[in-house]
Protein backbone atom coordinates (compact mmCIF):
# COMPACT_ATOMS: atom_id res chain seq x y z
CA UNK A 1 0.00 0.00 0.00
CA UNK A 2 1.17 3.70 -0.67
CA UNK A 3 2.30 5.31 2.29
CA UNK A 4 -0.74 7.37 2.69
CA UNK A 5 -3.61 6.29 0.65
CA UNK A 6 -6.58 6.18 3.39
CA UNK A 7 -4.64 8.65 5.85
CA UNK A 8 -5.08 11.65 4.46
CA UNK A 9 -5.45 13.55 7.90
CA UNK A 10 -1.91 11.97 8.93
CA UNK A 11 -0.57 12.49 5.26
CA UNK A 12 -1.44 16.44 6.03
CA UNK A 13 -0.05 16.63 9.82
CA UNK A 14 2.50 14.83 8.65
CA UNK A 15 4.75 17.49 6.56
CA UNK A 16 5.52 14.81 4.27
CA UNK A 17 5.10 14.92 0.54
CA UNK A 18 3.86 12.82 -2.16
CA UNK A 19 6.70 11.60 -4.42
CA UNK A 20 6.00 10.83 -7.76
CA UNK A 21 8.23 8.43 -9.92
CA UNK A 22 7.69 8.27 -13.64
CA UNK A 23 7.85 5.15 -15.67
CA UNK A 24 9.49 5.80 -18.94
CA UNK A 25 12.28 8.30 -20.37
CA UNK A 26 10.96 9.30 -23.11
CA UNK A 27 9.10 12.50 -25.07
CA UNK A 28 5.92 12.37 -22.89
CA UNK A 29 8.17 11.83 -19.55
CA UNK A 30 10.35 15.51 -20.43
CA UNK A 31 6.93 17.24 -20.29
CA UNK A 32 5.74 15.50 -17.24
CA UNK A 33 9.12 16.11 -15.47
CA UNK A 34 8.89 20.11 -16.29
CA UNK A 35 5.47 20.26 -15.14
CA UNK A 36 6.35 18.16 -11.61
CA UNK A 37 9.64 20.78 -11.17
CA UNK A 38 7.19 23.48 -11.70
CA UNK A 39 4.76 22.52 -9.51
CA UNK A 40 7.42 21.38 -6.97
CA UNK A 41 8.60 25.47 -7.10
CA UNK A 42 4.80 26.92 -7.21
CA UNK A 43 3.61 27.92 -3.78
CA UNK A 44 0.08 26.21 -4.50
CA UNK A 45 1.95 22.83 -4.97
CA UNK A 46 5.49 22.81 -3.34
CA UNK A 47 4.07 21.44 -0.06
CA UNK A 48 2.70 18.06 -0.95
CA UNK A 49 3.91 17.10 -4.08
CA UNK A 50 7.94 15.89 -4.80
CA UNK A 51 9.25 14.71 -7.77
CA UNK A 52 11.19 11.58 -6.87
CA UNK A 53 12.19 8.89 -9.29
CA UNK A 54 12.26 7.60 -12.64
CA UNK A 55 12.92 4.24 -14.47
CA UNK A 56 13.99 3.25 -17.85
CA UNK A 57 15.41 0.48 -19.09
CA UNK A 58 18.74 0.92 -18.94
CA UNK A 59 20.03 3.05 -16.00
CA UNK A 60 22.50 5.32 -17.90
CA UNK A 61 19.20 6.82 -19.37
CA UNK A 62 17.57 6.95 -16.11
CA UNK A 63 19.94 8.54 -14.56
CA UNK A 64 20.71 10.85 -17.29
CA UNK A 65 16.95 11.79 -17.00
CA UNK A 66 17.40 12.16 -13.20
CA UNK A 67 20.28 14.68 -13.43
CA UNK A 68 18.93 16.82 -15.98
CA UNK A 69 15.25 17.33 -13.78
CA UNK A 70 17.12 16.98 -9.87
CA UNK A 71 14.79 13.99 -9.09
CA UNK A 72 16.31 11.72 -6.13
CA UNK A 73 16.38 8.06 -7.60
CA UNK A 74 16.86 7.03 -10.97
CA UNK A 75 16.24 2.68 -11.54
CA UNK A 76 17.18 0.87 -14.65
CA UNK A 77 14.14 -1.56 -14.41
CA UNK A 78 11.00 -1.09 -13.32
CA UNK A 79 10.46 -3.97 -11.10
CA UNK A 80 13.18 -1.64 -9.35
CA UNK A 81 11.11 1.37 -9.19
CA UNK A 82 8.16 -0.33 -8.06
CA UNK A 83 9.96 -2.03 -4.95
CA UNK A 84 10.70 1.11 -3.87
CA UNK A 85 8.69 1.99 -0.60
CA UNK A 86 8.99 5.48 -0.61
CA UNK A 87 7.18 6.06 -4.23
CA UNK A 88 3.49 7.03 -3.94
CA UNK A 89 2.21 7.74 -7.34
CA UNK A 90 3.49 6.37 -10.57
CA UNK A 91 3.50 8.06 -14.04
CA UNK A 92 3.07 5.75 -16.97
CA UNK A 93 4.62 7.25 -19.41
CA UNK A 94 5.31 4.49 -22.19
CA UNK A 95 3.73 3.59 -25.49
CA UNK A 96 -0.18 2.28 -25.43
CA UNK A 97 0.96 -1.01 -25.76
CA UNK A 98 2.39 -1.65 -22.51
CA UNK A 99 0.05 0.49 -20.09
CA UNK A 100 -2.45 -2.16 -18.62
CA UNK A 101 0.67 -4.23 -18.12
CA UNK A 102 3.15 -1.68 -16.11
CA UNK A 103 -0.23 -0.10 -14.27
CA UNK A 104 -1.02 -3.37 -12.71
CA UNK A 105 2.35 -4.38 -12.16
CA UNK A 106 2.41 -1.03 -10.15
CA UNK A 107 -0.85 -0.96 -8.24
CA UNK A 108 0.17 -4.85 -7.10
CA UNK A 109 3.46 -3.16 -5.72
CA UNK A 110 1.01 -1.06 -4.01
CA UNK A 111 1.53 2.27 -6.06
CA UNK A 112 -1.08 4.47 -7.55
CA UNK A 113 -0.78 5.05 -10.64
CA UNK A 114 -1.48 7.99 -13.12
CA UNK A 115 -1.45 6.33 -16.82
CA UNK A 116 -0.82 8.54 -20.00
CA UNK A 117 -3.83 8.56 -22.32
CA UNK A 118 -4.68 6.16 -24.40
CA UNK A 119 -5.56 4.74 -21.24
CA UNK A 120 -4.94 0.83 -22.32
CA UNK A 121 -4.99 -0.57 -26.46
CA UNK A 122 -8.21 -2.13 -25.79
CA UNK A 123 -11.69 -2.47 -23.86
CA UNK A 124 -10.45 -5.31 -22.34
CA UNK A 125 -7.07 -4.21 -20.92
CA UNK A 126 -8.83 -1.32 -19.55
CA UNK A 127 -11.41 -3.55 -17.63
CA UNK A 128 -8.58 -5.50 -16.46
CA UNK A 129 -6.62 -2.88 -14.84
CA UNK A 130 -9.73 -1.40 -13.16
CA UNK A 131 -10.30 -4.56 -11.63
CA UNK A 132 -7.02 -4.87 -10.00
CA UNK A 133 -7.23 -1.33 -9.04
CA UNK A 134 -10.67 -2.27 -7.22
CA UNK A 135 -8.71 -5.49 -5.74
CA UNK A 136 -6.01 -3.15 -4.51
CA UNK A 137 -7.35 -0.11 -3.56
CA UNK A 138 -4.59 1.75 -5.66
CA UNK A 139 -5.96 4.62 -7.79
CA UNK A 140 -5.71 4.56 -11.35
CA UNK A 141 -6.76 7.14 -13.62
CA UNK A 142 -5.58 8.26 -17.35
CA UNK A 143 -3.73 11.63 -17.62
CA UNK A 144 -6.32 13.49 -20.39
CA UNK A 145 -6.03 16.82 -19.53
CA UNK A 146 -9.39 18.15 -21.44
CA UNK A 147 -11.37 15.99 -18.70
CA UNK A 148 -9.53 18.70 -16.50
CA UNK A 149 -9.88 22.05 -17.92
CA UNK A 150 -12.73 24.84 -16.93
CA UNK A 151 -13.77 24.46 -20.44
CA UNK A 152 -15.59 21.20 -19.23
CA UNK A 153 -18.00 23.20 -16.75
CA UNK A 154 -18.68 25.38 -19.18
CA UNK A 155 -19.68 23.41 -21.42
CA UNK A 156 -21.98 21.47 -18.96
CA UNK A 157 -23.67 24.21 -18.00
CA UNK A 158 -24.50 25.48 -21.28
CA UNK A 159 -26.20 22.27 -22.23
CA UNK A 160 -27.63 22.01 -18.81
CA UNK A 161 -29.24 25.35 -18.94
CA UNK A 162 -31.00 24.34 -21.99
CA UNK A 163 -30.46 27.58 -23.94
CA UNK A 164 -29.10 25.11 -26.93
CA UNK A 165 -32.31 22.97 -27.12
CA UNK A 166 -32.43 19.72 -27.07
CA UNK A 167 -28.62 18.65 -27.71
CA UNK A 168 -29.23 15.41 -30.36
CA UNK A 169 -26.03 15.53 -32.62
CA UNK A 170 -22.37 16.66 -31.97
CA UNK A 171 -19.51 16.93 -34.22
CA UNK A 172 -15.77 16.95 -33.07
CA UNK A 173 -12.36 16.82 -34.36
CA UNK A 174 -8.47 16.82 -34.10
CA UNK A 175 -6.24 16.91 -36.54
CA UNK A 176 -1.71 16.73 -36.23
CA UNK A 177 0.48 14.74 -38.13
CA UNK A 178 1.79 11.64 -36.49
CA UNK A 179 3.26 10.18 -39.59
CA UNK A 180 6.73 11.27 -38.37
CA UNK A 181 7.31 9.14 -35.39
CA UNK A 182 7.82 5.69 -35.67
CA UNK A 183 5.54 4.28 -32.35
CA UNK A 184 2.60 6.14 -33.83
CA UNK A 185 2.41 3.91 -37.09
CA UNK A 186 3.71 0.58 -35.31
CA UNK A 187 0.68 -1.65 -34.38
CA UNK A 188 3.20 -3.27 -32.20
CA UNK A 189 3.23 -0.27 -29.92
CA UNK A 190 -0.28 -0.20 -30.55
CA UNK A 191 0.27 2.99 -32.87
CA UNK A 192 -1.99 4.85 -35.05
CA UNK A 193 -4.43 7.98 -34.34
CA UNK A 194 -7.42 6.59 -32.70
CA UNK A 195 -5.78 6.27 -29.88
CA UNK A 196 -3.29 9.07 -30.13
CA UNK A 197 -5.43 11.91 -31.25
CA UNK A 198 -8.69 10.76 -31.57
CA UNK A 199 -8.93 10.12 -28.12
CA UNK A 200 -9.52 13.50 -27.75
CA UNK A 201 -12.56 14.14 -29.97
CA UNK A 202 -14.07 10.59 -28.08
CA UNK A 203 -13.59 12.26 -24.74
CA UNK A 204 -15.11 15.62 -25.74
CA UNK A 205 -18.42 13.72 -27.06
CA UNK A 206 -18.61 11.93 -23.94
CA UNK A 207 -17.81 14.77 -21.71
CA UNK A 208 -20.45 17.10 -24.33
CA UNK A 209 -23.54 14.92 -24.65
CA UNK A 210 -22.76 11.63 -23.60
CA UNK A 211 -22.04 9.08 -20.47
CA UNK A 212 -21.10 12.86 -18.32
CA UNK A 213 -24.52 13.56 -18.69
CA UNK A 214 -26.26 10.17 -18.22
CA UNK A 215 -26.50 9.50 -21.98
CA UNK A 216 -25.60 6.69 -23.97
CA UNK A 217 -24.51 7.61 -27.58
CA UNK A 218 -26.50 5.86 -30.63
CA UNK A 219 -23.66 6.04 -32.53
CA UNK A 220 -20.51 7.52 -33.82
CA UNK A 221 -20.04 8.08 -37.65
CA UNK A 222 -15.70 8.77 -38.04
CA UNK A 223 -13.14 9.02 -40.51
CA UNK A 224 -9.70 8.37 -41.02
CA UNK A 225 -6.63 8.35 -43.71
CA UNK A 226 -5.10 4.92 -42.94
CA UNK A 227 -0.87 5.26 -43.18
CA UNK A 228 1.13 2.14 -44.81
CA UNK A 229 0.98 0.32 -41.74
Amino acid sequence: MSRFNGKRAEFEASGEKINVAILGAGRIAHTMAGTLTQMAEDSLYSSWIHPYAVAARDITRAQAFADQWHFDKAYGSYEELVADPDVDLVYIATPHSLHAEQAILCMKAGKNVLVEKSFTANAGQAREALAVAEETGMLCTEAIWTRYMPSRKLINEVIESGELGEVKAASANLCYPVSGKARMTDPACAGGALLDVGVYPLNFLDMAVGADHGRTLDHFDTSMVPAET
